[in-house]
């Protein structure tokens, strides 16, 4: 089968979908992001928490204009990132000539300590998420056709499964991970390569950057999500995380 054939409908099963993500194994990722626009614009956006990958999929997208033109970008605030991370946004959004939509919670982080008690990360992380991140997401996704994230099979174990064309039972459309097969020192060399702005808590040993008290910085030999929630057995915010909502 060829790329070209590839085509989805309303019947597409699992199965083919294991099919479609298998064409793509061998297959760049840029060609995966051409193919998940031409296949689902304008009901596709690409979801980024302007980590190293997500930036190396925003510089991609602006390499494939015009058919990239309109796709929507967009990032979940929590109200509790970085100084750094915001900065790296509005530079990639001058940078590449792109908007990115802020998406939140409603619920300001001092109603949310006023309702539940203050710093709810440290006492109920998986609440906390689902408030200020995944429920914001599924908002954000209602009426979306398919989603592209920057995850990668080798961040975690949890990841290590992820195929490059899935459906997303949890949000009820089809998910796309273009950066599924590459390594960490494949985002690099690309961000090397094409000069791509990236977060300088990178260079300070944060290989994973979330909200600023859920992370720290990683020893050597650590796993690059190990700095996230540490302390508490929780590696991922829930978004990325399989069931249905």
């Amino acid at each position: 089968m060829s790329l070209a054939a590839l085509s989805i409908s309303e019947e597409t099963t699992d199965k083919d979908w294991k099919v479609i993500s298998n064409e793509f194994e061998a297959a760049s990722p840029e060609a995966v992001l051409r193919w998940a626009i031409e296949e689902f614009a304008p009901d596709v956006a690409l979801a980024t928490g302007f980590g190293a990958e997500g930036c190396v999929l925003v510089s991609m997208l602006s390499a494939i204009r015009p058919i990239s033109q309109g796709t929507r970008i967009f990032y979940l605030d929590t109200d509790l990132l970085f100084p750094e991370t915001y900065a790296l946004r509005d530079q990639l959004e001058a940078r590449y000539g792109v908007h990115f939509e802020r998406r939140a919670t409603s619920l300001s982080v001092s109603d949310q300590a006023a309702q539940y008690g203050e710093r709810l990360w440290e006492r109920e992380p998986d609440l906390c998420c689902r408030l200020r991140k995944v429920e914001p997401l599924r908002e954000m996704l209602q009426g979306m056709r398919a989603w592209v994230t920057a995850i990668r099979r080798d961040q975690s174990a949890a990841r290590a499964g992820t195929d490059l064309v899935e459906r997303d039972e949890k949000f009820g459309l089809v998910k796309i991970n273009p950066l599924a097969a590459w390594s960490a020192r494949d985002v690099w060399n690309y961000i090397a390569k094409h000069d791509v702005p990236y977060n300088t808590l990178h260079d300070q040993g944060y290989p994973s950057i979330g909200c600023v008290p859920c992370t720290t910085p990683v020893q050597i030999g650590e796993m690059p999500r190990a700095g996230r929630w540490r302390g508490t057995g929780k590696s991922e915010c829930g978004i990325h995380e399989g069931g249905k909502w």
